[in-house]
Formats: structure tokens, sequence, C-alpha cells
């Protein structure tokens, strides 16, 4: 989601007073609001997609994680985030509109977007101590990026014909079913090929 900043100093309880009532919403850093844009229609399915997966795999396992797709804030200091997905293992706190603990933190990249995703974002949520795995998806090609606390937030990669197993949470879930109805070339390619082995 493309970040506009409004460029006025706002107090955390304004920002957070504003946001129950704002028509859209906005992540807000060290005192500066950013208003956040409307997705596309491959970053909506890809988002819901992922979301529904592992919500699936955590009900199966009767786990007490949970999954939140995107209006449920990341709160970290004096940050307030919008993640994608997020998923949550602990009690994390009272608070119906924020987190604090996610073990796993998913971002959908697009050209506006990708810069603060792979840098500013990823060293502020790599920082978060409960988070175990931080995952990065492309929505113009099926690629899809994880970074977990174990192996030192080295990426591996993983495309069409894969699985990803989420180890923080048990749920493995094939790099297809994150594509299902997503439209880019290498997604109606492999698809394609798929009918034609049948």
């Amino acid at each position: 989601m493309s970040l506009n900043p409004h460029y006025e100093s706002v107090s955390e309880a304004e920002y957070l007073k504003n946001e129950l009532t704002s028509e859209i919403k906005h992540e807000y850093i060290d005192g500066v609001v950013y208003a956040m844009a409307g997705a596309s229609d491959n970053h909506n399915r890809i988002s819901g997609n992922i979301f529904s997966e592992l919500k699936s795999g955590l009900k199966k396992q009767a786990s007490p994680c949970v999954a939140y797709i995107a209006d449920m804030r990341l709160k970290q200091s004096s940050k307030y985030y919008y993640p994608d997905v997020m998923v949550v293992c602990s009690a994390d706190n009272k608070d119906k509109y924020n987190k604090t603990a996610p073990v796993i933190l998913v971002e959908v990249l697009s050209a506006s977007t990708r810069k603060k995703d792979l840098t500013t974002k990823r060293f502020y949520y790599q920082n978060i101590p409960s988070l175990k795995e931080y995952v990065l998806i492309e929505q113009d090609k099926a690629e899809i990026q994880v970074c977990r606390r174990k192996d030192h937030w080295q990426p591996y990669y993983y495309y069409l014909g894969e699985e990803i197993t989420f180890e923080s949470i048990g749920v493995t879930v094939s790099v297809e079913d994150i594509y299902y109805q997503v439209d880019t070339e290498d997604v109606r390619e492999y698809l394609q090929s798929k009918t034609q082995a049948l």
C-alpha cells in the first residue's frame, strides 16, 4: 500500500482518536501520519489468500494463535503499522485495536511500497522480540521471500510448485494457493502447464 505523508506533527493520542473515525487508514511513525492508499486487485487476493490459508491451518491444529488481516494495527513504541497479515500467538494485550507481539508479519510488495518494506519496515519488524518470520510477497510475479529469525533473517525464496512451512506455527501452505485467482503471466503459464499435463 502506498504511503503519502501528511507532514504535520501529530500526537500519539490524537492519531489514535482520529483513526477510530477516519475513512482511510494511516500509519504513524514517530509523530508523522502516513495515509495508506487503496490496494490493487492482486494485492487484495494475495492478502486474502494467505490470511485464509494461515487461519485454516491454525484452525486444524486448534491452535491458540490468531491470524489478522490488514485492519489490525501493529504497535511498536511510538510506531503504528498495518501489516497486510500478521499472526499473534499470545494473549498479547487487551487492546482490541493494536497488537504488539506477532510471530509472523506479511507484506505484499508493490512498486510504491517495495523500498520501505524491504528496508525501513524490515529493520523495525526484525527488531520485534516476538517475531519469528517476516514474509514478503510479490504481486506482479509468483515469488515469496521468507526471512526467519533462526536463520539470522537470511531470505529464502519460494516459487510455484513449492510449499512454505511457517515454522513458528507449524502450518504449511503451497505457493499456488497463495496465488489462487491472482492474474500474473507466470501464474497463467503454470496453470496452463498443469492442465496440459493432465
